[in-house]
């Protein structure tokens, strides 16, 4: 091995060794040596500890969904990227808005450094590449109006690092989501996340405390945007695509909620407005027909409630 691999090794060791997601947890040294349910008990008890965690950044979180939300109101992208299990959560995220709020799947992206393979397969060197990570938001055609945020557990993950730092060059809204205190993550972010969860049972595996930590920001951060857009009423997701058998049961359900209508009336609502949920709730609720609905809630931006100011 040569001289400069050594110290490249030695550099990253030393940035390891400065990480809360990396300590050694010396009361957790023999917990293969205990029973099964006393391992569960002492996970579940780390487990409840990330809420909390999440909690302390709230009003960062916060901040950052309102800008979001201001930018997705005006056409822009919400655009995940990490590198393994930040990654995936991120891909994860966004691959559940379509169905949940009735995105288009090009709204909210997901990328992984690797690509799609990297799902399932590692690909080595891929997250140490920032400039994979420009190439790959220039390949979205990455605009000012975009949001890119950048997810890693560590907060010094290069392919995390350099699409926040490419994303904010080109005048796009950036989002830095890490587990560990003044993360190079964060300061390359207009809006830094820092939920710091500690060490792992496992020292060094970030899928636990981290990925669960990361996975409820996201959740927040795709979920309250979709509030802020009027992509639900109240509590309750009238923007559902009704793709199976499920989700059209889960739509008359929606509509019964909203409307206390009997069954004849929304099945005749739906009907009326080609089984989408918003407008059937406005044709009840409003005492309108389906194409009346379908232009008061173009003319509110999609907000249902505000449509309902306009019957």
């Amino acid at each position: 091995m040569s001289s400069s691999a050594t110290g490249r090794d030695g550099d990253l060791l030393a940035q390891l060794a400065t990480l809360t997601t990396e300590q050694f947890r010396p009361d957790l040294a023999e917990i293969d040596r205990l029973p099964t349910s006393e391992i569960a008990r002492i996970m579940n008890g780390e487990d409840r500890s990330v809420p909390d965690a999440v909690a302390a950044q709230l009003p960062q979180i916060s901040a950052a969904i309102d800008a979001v939300a201001e930018r997705m109101a005006r056409g822009g992208r919400l655009i995940y990227l990490g590198a393994g299990t930040a990654g995936r959560l991120g891909v994860l995220d966004a691959s559940e808005c379509p169905p949940t709020f009735n995105t288009s799947p090009s709204e909210v992206v997901g990328l992984i450094a690797g690509g799609p393979s990297a799902m399932v397969t590692a690909v080595e060197g891929a997250e140490d590449s920032r400039e994979l990570a420009a190439a790959d938001l220039d390949g979205l055609g990455l605009t000012a109006e975009d949001t890119v945020v950048g997810i890693s557990a560590s907060g010094r993950t290069p392919y995390a690092i350099g699409a926040v730092e490419h994303a904010r060059a080109r005048g796009a809204l950036t989002v830095g989501l890490s587990c560990n205190a003044g993360s190079a993550l964060a300061a390359a972010a207009e809006h830094g996340i820092e939920v710091v969860t500690g060490p792992e049972l496992l020292t060094g595996s970030t899928r636990l405390k981290a990925g669960t930590a990361q996975k409820l920001v996201l959740n927040m951060i795709s979920t309250i945007t979709m509030i802020r857009l009027g992509k639900t009423y109240g509590n309750l997701m009238v923007d559902v695509r009704a793709s199976n058998e499920k989700l059209h049961a889960r739509s008359r359900r929606i509509v019964a909620l909203a409307t206390g209508a009997s069954d004849h009336e929304i099945e005749a609502a739906l009907a009326a407005t080609e089984g989408e949920v918003k407008p059937a709730i406005l044709t009840i609720l409003g005492r309108v027909d389906g194409p009346t609905a379908t232009g008061l809630l173009a003319a509110s931006g999609g907000h249902l409630r505000a449509a309902l100011g306009r019957v």
